[in-house]
């Protein structure tokens, strides 16, 4: 199994490349959709790394796909222009899980 990165600019994919990561680098609604579709179509794809810009561009699918498939594990990274709230998600919903403060 294997990782896969869709982003939106081409330092983020230039640097998972050297990481060994595969991916592409997509700007448009629909040609997000496509790169999900073409990653969920690869069996040996296991986790979707994508930029915070694209999974918001079109979070239903996300959400459809976190609900109602097994694979792939999509994870929202950070990219250059980000707006930084991925760094503390893990505290929030620990936070609005269990109602302690970490």
């Amino acid at each position: 199994m294997r990782f896969y990165v869709i982003s939106d600019n081409v330092d983020t994919q230039v640097g998972m490349r050297l990481a060994g990561i595969e991916g592409v680098v997509v700007h448009e609604e629909n040609e997000v959709k496509q790169a999900l579709q073409d990653a969920m179509e690869q069996k040996n794809i296991a986790v979707v790394l994508m930029t915070e810009t694209l999974l918001s561009l079109c979070s239903d699918m996300i959400y459809n796909i976190k609900l109602n498939h097994r694979r792939p594990l999509i994870v929202e990274i950070p990219d250059r222009h980000g707006n930084g709230r991925t760094k503390d998600s893990i505290t929030r919903y620990v936070r609005e899980a269990i109602g302690v403060k970490i």
